[in-house]
């Protein structure tokens, strides 16, 4: 009778919590179990590692087998145990010393020949072990060690093959560690190249002065407009203004990047995120959710851009899913049995056009829509999510003169200048963008003068600002100072803030 203990990993959200995968061969008629709360992925390893042990040269051991995942309330999923189970299987057949298992984790999945296939969640893992402060040998497959580069944890190893592990194993070898590249800096552009300029736009002033204040304070922002007036092709260009990421942020978006399905790409280490979902998109989809809750787009936006294109074309039902979000800039996904929360700081940007047919308001074409439909149309926007949206701004029609003529506005990199310089003065002030600033923090740098407080008074009477939005105005103005170099809050700041608060919709 043998037993074997191998370590690893499970993965719950954003956490890797430690699973003992223990072994144990007995005599009676020939059986493999598997148990411990084990998904339909986990229990299929039992035909992987049977084929894998034999097809990579090892005797299959003809005993009654009993793998148990333990802590047993703890859902595990995914092909990640099958080298730890075949690793155990085999070191209980071999007797191999505890002290040396008690020194590695073991994660990856097997082929039927023996190759080890890349697992999800491998940064995330690393990440773990790296903090848990445990001096651990972490071997992973090769494309999975690769990916976990970020976490930095010197331990990690890759390996090829379930042979290559247990030779490593077996006779105490070293495995090496895995080739990288290296990471590129977080300067926030892309490896392929540098995101859509903003020189492209033809006029739009105002737009262009609204993508600024975002892209500086972090704020939500709104375009409104006709058809072609180029919202979409604006939206777009935010990402080429937004300052490099810091490093915390840059292994904040990969760690969420990597329990997606497409998994993190190195090369993008330090560029910010940008999601745009189809307007099919559900509810589930959006915050995230599943059988083992997995992050939502607005998590995968984490530090960077989520932008709806067509925003009233998506189901009123899955856009109510953003407000706790856009508030508070995270997620939790509650279930029975777990409970998992997802970071969800995201710059929300949407656009749409004023009704179904796109021309309401428009001085080149009348509007072909009906009470009813224009009812409908915005019927999907509730108070509640526009009041969180910080600026709300209309994109007209471009002018003849404008459309024939040769772009010259400023380019991205002139705008992204000053936006660095004032983003870079408010974290001095206050250690975050303004559009976090909250209770104290937002009265004691937002504070206005009578002539202000006589400006905003008026607002609330007259425009029925609420209680939500009154801070959001305080947040807006107080960007629009920091890019024109003042501390103080004059009136013209919070004109300006207001008039980009107007609600459209």
């Amino acid at each position: 009778m043998s037993l074997a203990v191998i370590r690893s990993r499970g993965l719950v959200g954003i956490q890797a919590p430690p699973v003992n995968v223990e072994v144990h061969l007995a005599n009676g008629l020939p059986a493999f179990q598997i148990v411990g709360l084990a998904d339909t992925e986990v229990r299929e390893s039992r035909e992987r590692v049977r084929a894998a042990l034999l097809h990579a040269g090892f005797d299959f051991p003809n005993r009654r087998i009993t793998v148990n995942l333990a802590p047993a309330d703890l859902p595990k999923g995914s092909g990640r145990f099958d080298l730890p189970i075949a690793i155990g299987i085999l070191s209980a057949a071999a007797a191999l010393p505890d002290e040396r298992l008690a020194q590695v984790e073991l994660m990856g999945e097997l082929s039927l020949t023996g190759a080890l296939l890349p697992i999800r969640g491998a940064l995330v893992m690393a990440l773990a072990l790296r903090r848990s402060g445990l001096s651990r040998l972490l071997i992973l497959p090769t494309a999975s060690a690769r990916d976990a580069a970020p976490a930095a944890y010197a331990g990690t190893r890759g390996a090829e093959t379930l042979r290559q592990v247990w030779e490593a194993l077996a006779a105490d070898a070293s495995l090496p560690a895995p080739e990288s590249a290296g990471l590129p800096a977080a300067t926030g552009m892309a490896a392929s190249g540098p995101p859509p300029d903003l020189s492209d736009v033809r006029g739009q002033l105002t737009a262009r002065r609204a993508l600024e204040i975002a892209a500086t304070g972090a704020h939500s922002l709104l375009l409104v407009g006709p058809p072609g007036t180029g919202k979409s092709m604006l939206a777009r260009r935010l990402p080429g203004l937004l300052p490099p990421m810091t490093e915390d942020e840059a292994l904040e978006s990969a760690v969420v990047q990597s329990l997606s399905t497409t998994g993190f790409e190195p090369s993008n280490w330090g560029q910010r995120p940008f999601r745009s979902p189809h307007h099919s998109v559900s509810g589930v989809a959006l915050v995230g959710g599943g059988h083992g809750p997995r992050p939502g787009e607005v998590s995968l936006a984490h530090r960077g851009v989520l932008f709806l294109d067509e925003l009233g074309e998506f189901s009123r039902h899955a856009l109510e899913h953003l407000r706790e979000p856009i508030e508070v800039g995270r997620v939790n996904v509650s279930r029975a049995a777990r409970q998992c929360e997802f970071p969800a700081a995201f710059q929300f940007v949407a656009a749409m056009n004023p009704c179904p047919c796109g021309y309401l308001g428009d001085a080149t074409r009348a509007c072909r829509c009906s009470a009813q439909q224009l009812a409908r149309y915005r019927g999907r926007l509730s108070g509640p999510l526009l009041d969180r949206i910080d600026m709300h701004v209309e994109v007209p029609a471009v002018p003849e003169s404008d459309l024939l003529a040769q772009p010259c506005g400023e380019s991205s990199v002139q705008v992204r200048e000053r936006v660095v310089t004032a983003r870079a003065r408010a974290l001095e002030r206050q250690a975050k963008p303004n559009a976090e600033l909250q209770g104290t923090d937002l009265d004691r740098h937002c504070a206005v003068d009578d002539a202000g407080r006589s400006l905003l008074s008026a607002a609330i009477q007259r425009l029925g600002l609420s209680a939500r939005g009154l801070p959001r105005v305080l947040r807006l103005a107080r960007t629009i100072a920091d890019l024109n170099g003042v501390q103080a809050l004059h009136p013209r700041h919070l004109a300006e803030a207001l008039g980009l608060r107007r609600t459209l919709c």
